[in-house]
């Protein structure tokens, strides 16, 4: 195999290699793996096909991203060839129109893509869905949304402050990647729910804000738990629900509350349903602040006039993705999407199929 990546000559040290790069603006700011032509190579051999097919173009310079160029941002980031499916299908994920990659890249909006997931391959590669499934500690989630980000960096040049103008921005940034806890659901899995068979591998990307924690020891009931999850999605800066049609957020329940509200006889749809019906705002504080004049919502909602009126906060119940992840405590997270760009998930091709 010919690699058609170019050669650079540098002194042959780690030190060397990474001021080299950090000097070039290729990283992320933290050290590399150097992508030796053999490296590169050893990741390659984990997929089929033509290195230089392309996955897509990513924004904001809507370079080319070719399975070779992804493979040599894999390698920079620490991957093992083995998670190189889960990377490819990714980016092809975020390459979908319906995405909307561009928005994401380019807003002052903190969003970063997550990466969700499900099916044979989190066990195959070690992938983190239990304890601390959203912090550090486990390679493979670290270095897969690692080399996303690479790969939003260097072929399609969101720079903070240059292409990427988020204004804050946040530590999803960096790496963004759990999967679901299937074995402590008492619901089917989020890629079975959209579509898939359940023996698929899986990933789903969703333009999010950071996690926010949703703290709850004290109840023992499926409507208690499920009416404070409800109060930490309608707040007022929350971008979601500003503009509707697009707006969804992912709740990640912790295996201990999921057990509760199943205990109570609910179903996922029921607990989309719930939440849906119960996270609302009346007309009066949607006027107070926020993104009021922003709004693009669907036509019965612009006819209300009753300041009482209670709004939901996204268009339909299925725009609330509901999956179970985490390890043990009653801890949950909800996480408001850009608004503009929709939910995506790819099937993860494997070698061999």
């Amino acid at each position: 195999m010919i690699l058609r990546s170019s050669r650079v000559e540098v002194e042959d040290s780690l030190e060397a290699v990474n001021a080299f790069y950090h000097g070039r603006r290729w990283t992320d700011g933290l050290p590399i793996v150097p992508p030796t032509e053999a490296r590169v190579l050893a990741m390659l051999e984990a997929v089929a096909g033509d290195p230089d097919r392309s996955v897509g173009q990513i924004p904001p310079s809507w370079c080319e991203a070719t399975v070779e160029k992804v493979a040599v941002n894999a390698v920079m980031a620490g991957c093992e060839p083995a998670y190189l499916p889960v990377v490819l299908a990714a980016v092809e994920a975020l390459c979908d129109p319906a995405f909307n990659l561009y928005g994401i890249q380019a807003t002052t909006h903190p969003a970063a893509p997550l990466l969700i997931v499900n099916g044979p391959i989190v066990g195959r590669i070690g992938l983190n869905c239990g304890s601390g499934v959203f912090g550090p500690g486990w390679r493979a989630n670290a270095t897969i949304g690692r080399a996303i980000r690479l790969v939003l960096l260097n072929v399609g040049g969101a720079w903070p402050g240059e292409g990427d103008m988020a204004t804050q921005g946040q530590p999803g940034k960096y790496s963004y990647v759990i999967a679901e806890n299937e074995a402590q659901s008492p619901w089917e899995p989020l890629h079975v729910e959209r579509g898939f068979a359940r023996g698929d591998s899986v990933v789903t990307v969703f333009g999010g804000e950071g996690p926010h924690n949703v703290n709850d020891h004290v109840s023992r009931t499926a409507g208690g738990l499920l009416g404070g999850i409800a109060q930490a999605l309608q707040t007022l800066g929350s971008n979601a629900k500003w503009i509707l049609r697009d707006s969804s957020f992912v709740v990640a329940l912790g295996p201990e509350h999921a057990a509760t509200i199943a205990a109570d006889g609910l179903g996922k749809a029921d607990v989309q349903r719930f939440l849906y019906e119960t996270a609302r705002l009346p007309l009066r504080e949607l006027q107070r602040g926020g993104m009021w004049t922003m709004h693009d919502w669907p036509r019965w909602m612009q006819a209300v006039t009753d300041p009482e009126a209670r709004l939901p906060v996204v268009e339909h119940p299925e725009a609330i993705v509901a999956l179970v992840t985490g390890g043990p405590g009653k801890h949950s997270s909800v996480i408001p999407n850009f608004s503009i760009g929709r939910t995506v998930s790819r099937r993860i091709v494997l070698p061999g199929e």
